[in-house]
């Protein structure tokens, strides 16, 4: 053996270490999205919103990779009170199933802890926005697939994982990428579904039969209507309450917002209407003029054994169904 031989052979060694390495750690991505209140911010005056830089963390299987090949790709959402460690779990199981991961920082990026009980500085609205443009930046990664991106998100976040599947809003902005699925953890579901129209990607709602922030039945009343002609399905769990996958003891959080009797009209244009007065709530000022018609205070929120296995398996499930394996480029 030559030692031009030997030196190809060890820089061969090198590169795919390297490359091994870099997958098995944290990749920081940054991108530009706005801060858009609402989502009519979003679809009538989007060049309109003020800028604002954006963070997440990419993760890897801990696999060894070849040069080439593109990971299926899933960006995590979390709720109000942020990131929590059953958040993580999932994230884990997904790379355990050889799947790449975001952890998507809305909050971080604003320099926000917690929207618990104001519901304002960070909203659904800003997130979608997060979302897409997250989305648009890591299908440019050379190590992931851009025709294999889910998103999941739990409370907040999944309502972020379900209207980032709401046609006026990909008609915006999904143009170069769209989500391949939608995995959505007891999200808010009260809003008028009989004018909703949403993509054929394949979505899933996982909620509480007791949950008493984000009701279980508003999702079974939209689901029922969004079934006829969308891939939408829900799975209730006995006995749950809020983040009833979490291992916490359930505990009541005093300044957690119940939409038990709130169910709101979401326009074409993206105003979400008061109830009553049927004003669009596009302001904060706006908004908690709104909440005053029908949200109370006090919220439960904790695990339940059973219930968080069983929605664990069942997100395994799904996203094997919906991500196929990574594959190599030549």
């Amino acid at each position: 053996m030559n030692l031009k031989h030997i030196f190809n052979c060890a820089f061969a060694l090198c590169l795919s270490f390297g490359i091994s390495t870099a997958q098995n750690s944290s990749e920081q991505i940054n991108f530009t999205s706005a801060n858009p209140f609402s989502f009519s911010d979003i679809i009538q005056s989007l060049s309109e919103q003020e800028a604002q830089e954006v963070f997440g963390q990419l993760k890897f299987p801990k696999t060894e990779q070849v040069l080439g090949q593109k990971y299926p790709l899933i960006i995590g959402v979390a709720g109000s009170l942020g990131w929590r460690d059953h958040h993580y779990d999932y994230l884990q199981i997904y790379r355990e199933l050889g799947f790449a991961t975001f952890e998507l920082n809305s909050f971080k990026s604003r320099g926000i802890t917690s929207t618990v009980g104001s519901q304002d500085e960070v909203t659904i609205a800003a997130i979608v926005l997060d979302a897409f443009r997250a989305m648009d930046e890591l299908a440019k990664h050379p190590s992931i697939d851009p025709e294999q991106i889910s998103i999941t998100g739990w409370s907040l976040g999944g309502g972020v994982a379900l209207f980032t599947a709401w046609e006026p809003l990909v008609d915006v902005l999904g143009k170069t990428n769209q989500f391949s699925s939608h995995l959505a953890f007891y999200p808010p579901c009260f809003i008028e579904s009989e004018s909703l129209n949403f993509v054929n990607a394949p979505i899933k709602i996982m909620i509480g039969e007791i949950d008493d922030w984000t009701p279980a039945a508003p999702c079974r009343d939209l689901v029922d209507v969004l079934s006829k002609q969308t891939d939408i399905t829900l799975e209730v769990f006995e006995d749950a309450h809020h983040g009833f996958d979490s291992k916490e003891e359930v505990v009541f959080n005093e300044k957690g917002y119940s939409f038990k009797n709130c169910l709101f009209e979401l326009t074409q244009g993206g105003d979400i209407l008061m109830n009553y007065l049927k004003l669009p709530m596009s302001s904060p000022i706006m908004q908690k003029l709104g909440f005053l018609f029908c949200v109370k205070r006090g919220v439960h929120i904790g695990g339940n054994p059973i219930a968080r296995e069983q929605a664990m398996k069942s997100a395994r499930a799904f996203m094997r169904a919906q991500l196929k394996a990574a594959e190599v480029y030549e």
